[in-house]
C-alpha cells in the first residue's frame, strides 16, 4: 500500500521475496513452472470521468472502467511491470509491479483517492491464497469524516433469522457457500448501503467502502461495492439457509498478501 503526494505517482511494492530460476535446455525434460496471475482491478477513485488501465504501450481496457467498477484481466505479468491508469490521455497514477507470488493467485489491484483535499492516488493491493473456501478482503477507501461498520448476514427467509457478524476493515475472511448480505452500519444505526454477495467455493471477493467528503469538488457517497457478482444458481441446494458467517479470519492486509 503506498500514500501518493502527487497525482501522477508511482507505487512499487513487491509480491513476494525470491523467484523460482530454471537452466533452459532444448532437450532437457525438466520444464520451467508457469504459474497463473489474475489481475483484479477495482476502480474506487471517485471521479466522473471513467479510467483507462495500461502496461507499457498495451490498453488492458477494451473500454474505461466508470467509478465502482471492477474487472478481471488475464494478461500475463512480469516483474517490472508497470500499471499506469488514465482519464483519457492524462495519467492518474502507475502502479510498478516488483515481483509475483510462486503460484497461482488472484492479484487484486483497487485505486482510490488519498485524502479529501487533493485528487491524488493511493492504493490497496492484496494476494488472495489458494484456498477451499470463498474469500473476502474487506477494504475501506472511504474519505470523510463519517463512519460506519460492515455487517455480513444471511439472507432472510421465512423458516430462518438472519445471523449476522461484523466485519473489519483491512482483513481477509472465509465464508462457507451461500448468499448473504453485506450493509453498512452507521453510528445512528441507520443502514447507509447494502449490496447481496454470492460466495462460491475457490473464488475470491472484494467489499469494498467507497466515497470521499471532498474539501474541493463534488462529495460522493459512502456505499458498498462488492465483486465479483456470482451466479446463485450454481450453489448447490440448500447452501444459502445452511451458510455459516465469516468461518475464519485468514490474514490482515496490512501485515501479509500484499504485492
Amino acid at each position: 500500500m503506498s500514500s501518493l503526494a502527487f497525482f501522477v505517482a508511482v507505487a512499487c511494492i513487491g509480491f513476494v521475496q525470491g523467484v523460482l530460476r530454471h537452466k533452459d535446455s532444448a532437450n532437457g525434460f525438466v520444464k520451467a513452472l508457469e504459474f497463473k496471475h489474475r489481475l483484479r482491478v477495482c476502480n474506487a477513485y471517485p471521479f466522473a470521468s471513467s479510467l483507462d488501465v495500461h502496461r507499457a504501450q498495451e490498453k488492458l481496457t477494451d473500454s474505461a472502467m466508470p467509478y465502482k467498477a471492477c474487472r478481471d484481466f488475464n494478461t500475463p505479468l512480469k516483474a517490472g511491470d508497470k500499471l499506469e491508469f488514465k482519464i483519457g490521455d492524462a495519467s492518474a497514477g502507475t502502479f510498478a509491479v516488483a515481483d509475483l507470488p510462486n503460484n497461482d493467485a488472484v492479484l487484486l489491484l483497487v485505486i482510490h483517492r488519498h485524502d479529501q483535499l487533493s485528487t491524488a492516488v493511493s492504493f490497496e493491493s492484496h494476494v488472495f491464497a489458494n484456498l477451499l473456501n470463498a474469500q473476502v478482503a474487506v477494504i475501506d477507501t472511504y474519505k470523510g469524516a463519517a463512519q460506519s461498520t460492515p455487517r455480513i448476514k444471511d439472507r432472510e427467509d421465512a423458516k430462518n433469522s438472519a445471523r449476522s457478524e461484523d466485519l473489519r476493515y483491512s482483513s481477509i475472511v472465509a465464508v462457507n457457500p451461500g448468499i448473504y448480505e453485506v450493509e453498512l452500519d452507521g453510528t445512528d444505526g441507520a443502514v447507509k448501503s447494502k449490496s447481496e454477495l454470492v460466495a462460491l467455493n475457490r473464488e475470491s471477493y472484494v467489499v469494498l467502502r467507497v466515497g470521499v467528503e471532498a474539501k474541493n469538488g463534488p462529495a460522493y457517497p459512502q456505499e458498498l461495492v462488492i465483486f465479483p457478482k456470482s451466479d446463485p444458481s450454481t450453489l448447490q441446494s440448500g447452501a444459502a439457509s445452511k451458510g455459516l458467517l465469516a468461518a475464519l479470519v485468514a490474514s490482515i492486509i496490512a501485515a501479509t498478501g500484499m504485492w
